[in-house]
């Protein structure tokens, strides 16, 4: 009797609201799509206990490889991918959660590196970007002229660095606006919609792609995402294609996720798997 197709073997790094979500779904539906847990690591090691059986739960990261998963899963800090992330791909596929970390160049062109020389995939998962196929295909079209992305939240709903912490107040306030590479050092948990568009539109880049950051404390339950895309002028010269989405999110007062974000992930993670040596919005 012959057996039946492996299954694809996933890791989890980070055990926060979106991966406790992400490693339920993998227990419950996961053999149903091929895939199986194959470890969860979490800073606080604590936080799994209970949660997670003893055996899949892994106290090194640098031990990852005893695990032979297929795919890494990234749902934690930006700091995992810049100090773990090319070696995740040395051995494995490697989805970045936190694509902010992304907008530190070095980082960047290191994972690109790693993708490339270990024949595996380094996967951006596009969260709560809309439209991100459609902006990808303009970009290899090269007629993408330009891309802003607008995010307002509730104060509480922010995680914010330095000087853009102290802007936070009362009333509704424009926190920063500007190329995103800037923004996402400052606002790490907060715009990896930003830093998935980035992605999307290489020709742009962090450089290139415009992020404005707004809190606004009359949407306590909302995160609302929007998405300017300029595309090429017309015969006369005076008109430009574009198209503007705004995406409206529910969320928990102070959340940083909003909820239709979480069974995104879960779609990226399910395509995160066909590509070699490849960087993919998924």
């Amino acid at each position: 009797m012959c057996d039946g197709p492996a299954r694809r073997k996933v890791g989890i790094v980070g055990f926060g609201h979106l991966g406790q979500y992400l490693v339920r779904r993998l227990q419950e539906e996961g053999p149903r799509h091929g895939l199986e847990l194959a470890f969860v690591w979490n800073r606080d090691v604590r936080k799994l206990q209970g949660q997670v059986p003893a055996s899949l739960q892994l106290q090194d990261l640098a031990r990852f490889p005893e695990r032979e998963a297929d795919l890494v899963v990234e749902v934690a800090h930006p700091c995992i991918a810049r100090d773990h992330g090319a070696t995740f791909l040395s051995g494995a596929d490697f989805m970045v959660g936190s694509p902010t970390s992304l907008a530190d160049q070095a980082t960047e062109m290191r994972l690109r590196e790693a993708a490339q020389r270990g024949g595996h995939t380094l996967y951006v998962p596009r969260g709560a970007l809309w439209g991100g196929e459609d902006i990808q295909r303009m970009d290899d079209r090269g007629v993408l002229q330009g891309l802003k992305v607008t995010m307002i939240k509730h104060p509480d709903s922010f995680r914010l660095e330095g000087a853009l912490r102290e802007r936070l107040g009362a009333a509704r306030a424009v926190l920063y606006e500007g190329p995103v590479r800037a923004l996402c050092p400052l606002a790490p948990n907060n715009v990896n919609t930003m830093a998935a568009a980035c992605m999307a539109a290489p020709s742009l880049g962090f450089d290139g792609v415009q992020g404005c950051l707004i809190a606004d404390p009359s949407l306590p339950d909302w995160h609302v995402v929007e998405v300017e895309v300029t595309g090429p002028s017309g015969e006369r010269g005076d008109q430009a294609f574009t198209v503007t989405t705004r995406r409206r999110n529910p969320a928990s007062p102070g959340a940083v996720t909003g909820a239709a974000t979480f069974p995104s992930f879960w779609s990226s993670l399910l395509a995160c798997q066909g590509h070699r040596g490849h960087v993919v919005l998924c």
